[in-house]
C-alpha cells in the first residue's frame, strides 16, 4: 500500500506550484505598466521639442515682422535737392516726375520769401492744372476751351499760363513758370487770410474758385515731404 501511495503523493506536487503559476499573470501586467511609463515619457519629450520648435519658429517669424516694421517707422529721408530720395511709392500718389515738378515749386517760393502755406497753394495749382506735369498742351487741345472774346486759349506747362503770362520757353520752364506764379501771388493783397483756393482762383482766373481745393490735402502732404531734413 505505501508504494502504491508514493506515485500519488509524487503527482499531487505539480499541485503545489499552482500559487507560483497564479504569480506570472501579476507579474505580466506590471510590465505594460513600464512601458506606459515609457510611452509617456517619449511622448513628453516629443511635446517639449514641438514646443521649442513653436517657440523658435515664432521668433524667427517675429523678426520677420518687426524688422519692416522699425524700418517703415524710420524711412529713408527726402531730400528736396536729390529726386534720388525720393520714394518710389510716391507721396499720396504723386510720385516721379511729379514730385520732382513739385519741388521745384517749392525750392522757388523758398527762394522767394514765400512760406510754407504759399509753397502749398503753389503745389496746389500744379496739382489741380496740370497734374504736376510740364506739359505742352491745354484746356484748348483737350477740351476745346476757349476765351471770353472767343479765342483759342493758350495754357501750356505746370500752370497752364496763357500768353500773356510770358513766352513759351518761359511757361514751358517749372521754375520760370513758378516765379510769374508767385510774383502775381505776392501782389494780391491780403493772400494768406484768403481761402487757398480762393486766392488761387485771383491769381489763375479760372471759372470756378473752390476748385483747387480738392488738392490742398495732397499738396500739403507733398510740401510737408519734401521740406523735411535730409540727414
Amino acid at each position: 500500500m505505501s508504494a502504491a501511495r508514493t506515485p500519488a503523493r509524487a503527482k499531487r506536487k505539480p499541485a503545489g506550484t499552482r500559487p507560483t503559476s497564479r504569480r506570472k499573470p501579476a507579474a505580466r501586467r506590471r510590465k505594460p505598466t513600464r512601458r506606459q511609463a515609457a510611452i509617456r515619457a517619449r511622448r513628453q519629450r516629443i511635446l517639449q521639442r514641438l514646443l521649442l520648435s513653436a517657440g523658435a519658429l515664432v521668433a524667427v517669424v517675429g523678426l520677420f515682422v518687426l524688422i519692416p516694421l522699425s524700418l517703415a517707422r524710420d524711412p529713408a529721408p527726402i531730400c528736396i535737392d536729390d529726386p534720388r530720395t525720393f520714394p518710389a511709392a510716391g507721396v499720396e500718389g504723386w510720385s516721379g516726375e511729379q514730385l520732382e515738378n513739385a519741388a521745384t515749386i517749392v525750392r522757388t517760393a523758398a527762394a522767394m520769401g514765400f512760406p510754407r502755406d504759399g509753397q502749398i497753394l503753389g503745389v496746389m495749382t500744379a496739382m489741380g492744372e496740370s497734374s504736376l506735369r510740364n506739359i505742352d498742351y491745354g484746356d484748348w487741345e483737350t477740351r476745346g476751351f476757349t476765351n471770353p472774346d472767343g479765342s483759342r486759349t493758350s495754357s501750356i506747362g505746370l500752370f497752364q499760363q496763357q500768353d500773356w503770362w510770358g513766352s513759351v520757353e518761359q511757361r514751358m520752364d517749372p521754375a520760370t513758370s513758378a516765379t510769374l506764379f508767385f510774383d502775381r501771388l505776392g501782389r494780391l493783397p491780403d493772400w494768406q487770410a484768403m481761402d487757398p483756393s480762393h486766392a488761387i482762383h485771383r491769381v489763375q482766373v479760372n471759372t470756378d474758385r473752390d476748385y483747387y481745393a480738392r488738392f490742398q490735402a495732397d499738396a500739403t502732404a507733398v510740401v510737408d515731404a519734401l521740406s523735411g531734413p535730409c540727414t
